[in-house]
């Protein structure tokens, strides 16, 4: 396994150690393997449903028709 050395900014160090202390991670490097993991999840859902998009052709709404359910959904939700 390689190393790798990152410089953190003091407030997020101390996020890390207090994860660690916590017990819901045995080191930073623990840690750190975790959210890349996260991240990885994410791009491939990201990935995932472009693609989808991507291939599921024309929407036959309007630029309109799509303004005006988002301003619903933010209204009523």
């Amino acid at each position: 396994m390689a190393t790798m050395n990152v410089s953190l900014p003091d407030p997020m160090r101390e996020w890390v150690e207090t994860q660690i202390e916590s017990g819901e991670y045995a080191s930073s490097s623990d840690y750190v393997r975790d959210l890349i993991r996260q991240d990885q999840r994410k791009q491939k859902l990201l990935q995932r449903a472009l693609t989808e998009g991507l291939n599921s052709g024309q929407s036959p709404r309007t630029v309109e028709d799509i303004m005006d359910a988002a301003h619903k959904n933010l209204t009523d939700g």
